[in-house]
């Protein structure tokens, strides 16, 4: 009689459940350990709540098995298990409110009073809980063998913290992901419903199995990082995580970066046989690495140093394999490796140090980053954050933008009367800069549409100072990005500032070079066709350098074409060059087009070029650019 009363209580749960816990925790730690998750706060609670919810399983099937072997009337120990096993839930509980706390980022005033009030429910539901067991008021086995049960001080419990936690997403609902959001609350409600369906089919077998879902669901919302399956990478915002782990565990880290240009186009991939290759030399030739994908073209290795202390061997025979392979594809590359430094690491900045370093590296080359290189990119950073700087403020005669001119001699008139205006950036600390240095950057970046306002205001300013002292000043021009003409807002700033310096419109002249772009094409089309109207002239930059479309050309209202440095050497080689770049130059001549060459450096250059069609001479035989405030040197006034 006494044992069947218990046995009746203890019919109502099947270990299927919680076995299955078990199983899933420990497939979840597999998981975990064979593939590359972010080791934040957040992931190391989550691994908290699977070591708890592993714990609750094991001790909740101990619990109901532990009175079978029981003959003397004993139960301590099924009553120190069961407050064992409500405990473990009660801390998983508080897990998941500190997990969402610290994935909101809530603030200090925001987050102390939940964590207080969660904390003084923990502790009470579990002195509540192991009070009436003591008692007997929540759970007694009787000496005649039944099962008492009074108060629920576990349900409690979980309704309070559930309470805590849909508060928390409720009233912080902004600062996660909707969709993050959406899946959070779904496996609650799935977790609810069954626990409703156990308590309505009396059975017990399954608690911890509505745990395990929201368990499930930060694994695949919040920390899965799968690998690509071909090429064996992970996302390169990983990386920064895993030089945050090592910076912070002291641990110094080898990299190899492998950038293959012909790849690194919008919609490109890896052919299999790359990927393949790939794939292979990552995982043979160092321990625990981790292959990260910068992008379609570009992937980067980062190994721990400590179990791979033979790293230049490795990176030799990586080098040498690489090799091999090389002679099949052909593909050009850009390799980068070396260990780690510790500014670098402090500021995570490896994907940003290696760019900058294939600034200045040869096609199919190998290099070792050295502190020359850290120096660079530290000069880099800095004339970065001065960009920013200027491109915030947006002070049109600001300062650190110096304006500089090359005088154009004008053939025609025997005069010079128009310019190219030229931009310095003089910063503290650093010095002057050349185009070279901060231009490509400032596209990059999304800061040349400033400096374009910049320029053409110390323009216009110097060309109102030349007219206003009675120097004749036919136009100066100033170079345009194609990126910039993208905005909407470009034609509207060009003639604001023409329109508010108060000079004639048609003393401004844009240059641009020609894009491969059918977009780009029709944007430019649109801009210079609008502005002419307005008097701008506008010049095709760098003719003769690389792409050139001439159906695209024709296509564009130009009125000069530059033709670059490259197109007057040509000339020079022998009479066939200098006839195929005279009837050019010709061909634009009947066309109404005005030929401008550039790069004029000597009289031989000057007597081929005038041959060759030319209206206009630019280069150091006239001037090397100068500061604009000097251009009255070259400009002359006008004959009264």
């Amino acid at each position: 009689m006494e044992q069947s009363g218990i046995q009746q209580y203890f019919d109502k749960y099947s270990p299927v459940g919680d076995i299955t816990v078990i199983a899933i925790c420990l497939l979840i730690t597999v998981l975990v350990f064979t593939s590359y998750v972010k080791k934040t706060r957040s992931y190391k609670i989550f691994l908290n709540l699977i070591i708890y919810l592993f714990a609750a399983a094991f001790v909740n099937v101990l619990y109901h098995d532990m009175y079978t072997g029981i003959t003397d009337g004993n139960y301590r120990w099924v009553y120190i298990l069961r407050c064992a096993y409500h405990a473990l839930l009660f801390s998983n509980l508080l897990l998941y409110v500190v997990y969402i706390v610290v994935l909101q980022h809530l603030e200090p005033p925001k987050k102390l009073p939940v964590m207080a009030v969660s904390v003084s429910l923990y502790v009470l539901v579990i002195v509540a809980d192991i009070i009436t067991t003591v008692t007997g008021k929540s759970f007694k086995i009787t000496n005649s063998g039944r099962v008492v049960t009074g108060m629920n001080i576990f349900m409690w419990g979980y309704l309070g913290f559930i309470s805590i936690i849909v508060f928390l997403m409720v009233a912080n609902r902004k600062r996660l992901y909707k969709q993050v959001m959406y899946g959070f609350y779904g496996t609650m409600v799935v977790a609810f419903i069954l626990l409703i369906l156990q308590n309505i089919c009396n059975q017990n077998s399954y608690t911890v199995v509505s745990f395990l879902f929201p368990v499930m669901a930060m694994f695949y919302l919040v920390h899965s990082n799968p690998y690509d399956i071909e090429l064996g990478a992970v996302d390169s915002r990983a990386m920064e995580d895993l030089v945050r782990y090592n910076y912070e565990k002291k641990r110094d880290i080898i990299i190899m970066s492998l950038y293959l240009p012909d790849f690194d186009v919008e919609g490109a991939s890896f052919t299999e046989e790359i990927q393949e290759k790939i794939r292979l030399l990552s995982s043979e030739h160092f321990k625990q690495a981790v292959l990260f994908q910068v992008s379609n073209g570009h992937v980067i290795l980062v190994a721990d140093k400590y179990h791979n202390p033979d790293y230049e061997n490795r990176l030799n025979k990586i080098i040498n394999a690489f090799y091999i392979e090389y002679e099949s594809f052909k593909y050009d590359f850009k390799i980068v490796m070396g260990e780690s430094f510790e500014e670098i690491s402090r500021r995570n900045e490896y994907i940003s140090l290696i760019k900058v370093i294939h600034d200045h590296m040869e096609m199919n080359t190998v290099h070792m980053i050295e502190y020359e290189d850290v120096e660079r990119f530290n000069k880099y950073e800095q004339v970065l954050k001065e960009l920013e700087d200027i491109s915030r403020k947006k002070d049109l005669r600001d300062p650190r933008i110096l304006t500089y001119c090359q005088p154009v001699y004008n053939i025609k008139t025997g005069k010079y009367d128009t310019a190219e205006a030229l931009m310095r950036l003089k910063l503290p600390e650093i010095g002057m800069l050349y185009p070279d240095r901060f231009i490509g950057l400032a596209e990059e970046n999304g800061y040349i549409h400033v400096l374009t306002q910049i320029i053409l205001q110390k323009t216009c300013d110097e060309i109102k100072y030349l007219l206003e002292k009675n120097y004749e000043v036919t136009r100066i021009s100033i170079n345009v990005s194609v990126l910039e003409m993208r905005d909407d807002q470009f034609t509207e700033d060009i003639r604001k500032i023409i329109n508010d310096s108060g000079i004639p419109k048609e003393k401004i002249a844009i240059e641009i070079t020609e894009s491969q772009s059918e977009s780009d094409f029709i944007v430019m089309k649109n801009i210079i066709e609008e502005l002419k109207d307005d008097g701008i002239k506008f010049y095709l930059d760098d003719f003769g350098t690389g792409y050139s479309n001439m159906e695209r050309i024709m296509g564009l209202p130009f009125d000069i074409i530059k033709f670059d440095r490259s197109l007057v050497l040509a000339s020079e080689k022998n009479k066939k060059s200098e006839k195929m770049v005279e009837s050019l130059a010709g061909m634009f001549s009947e066309l109404d087009y005005s030929v401008l060459y550039e790069g004029v450096e000597d009289e031989n250059d000057e007597k081929r070029c005038i041959n060759m069609h030319a209206s206009y001479l630019q280069g150091y035989k006239y001037s090397k650019p100068i500061p604009m405030i000097e251009l009255k040197r070259f400009f002359s006034k006008v004959e009264e």
